[in-house]
């Protein structure tokens, strides 16, 4: 079969039997930017703002509910818009250590303290303990302990007393309860010196742990009434 035969053969068959041809496609009627092809870029970046907008929303500005931030809006003087303050120079440094304390120990336990007085008289010694609210606890003096009149007041009587109120504590599960403790003394007496031995021997070995201050509430008079006339014996 000649040439001629086979490419009248060919035209009169369906496309079907015909070689395929590569399609063309116009490039030149193509928009290089066009927004069906970049649909997907244009989404992602619409949702790529979208979440920048909710990240940069949870950036608020810096809590000034803090105790320091407040201190230090106290000693600049910034009290708040309705009701601004002008405080004084003697608040302003108890702000100050306040806030020096509270950075140089920042995990320290400041719960208000329970109070152990010590009253030091001439003739007699007590001691009482009280709650941070000043609701006493317990309080014993030397004449509970057997002691009477005039020995009262000698060493040996504070010493007993200051150890029975040791024991005391211990026995009432008192430690427990006691995170901080304050010592406030008040008087010169014997008691003083017999209690300070106690709180240091073998007695106080599970009180003064917990002891964070030593304060003296000794009376002192300036001017006022005459005092009576001093008893002399002999």
């Amino acid at each position: 079969m000649n040439s001629f035969s086979m490419n009248t053969l060919a035209k009169s068959l369906p496309s079907v039997c015909r070689q395929p041809k590569a399609q063309r496609i116009d490039m030149a009627t193509i928009r290089p930017f066009s927004s069906t092809l970049n649909a997907p870029a244009v989404a992602r970046d619409r949702s790529r703002s979208i979440e920048n907008q909710i990240l940069n929303r949870g950036q608020e500005k810096p809590n000034d509910s803090s105790p320091l931030s407040a201190i230090t809006k106290m000693l600049q003087g910034k009290g708040s818009s309705s009701s601004p303050s002008r405080v004084s120079s003697d608040y302003a440094r108890l702000a100050e250590s306040l806030e020096a304390d509270m950075m140089k120990n920042p995990y320290a336990d400041r719960a208000p303290p329970h109070h152990l007085h010590v009253f030091c008289h001439k003739h007699n010694t007590i001691i009482t303990l009280t709650r941070p609210n000043g609701s006493p606890i317990m309080s014993i003096g030397c004449g509970q302990l057997g002691f009477r009149k005039a020995g009262r007041g000698g060493f040996d009587p504070a010493y007993q007393l200051s150890a029975h109120v040791m024991g005391q504590i211990q026995e009432r599960g008192l430690l427990m309860e006691l995170k901080r403790l304050e010592v406030v003394y008040r008087g010169f007496g014997k008691g003083r010196e017999a209690f300070t031995k106690v709180l240091l021997g073998n007695e106080g070995r599970h009180i003064r742990g917990i002891v964070s201050r030593v304060t003296d509430s000794t009376r002192v008079k300036f001017g006022g009434t005459r005092s009576p006339k001093v008893r002399r014996l002999g």
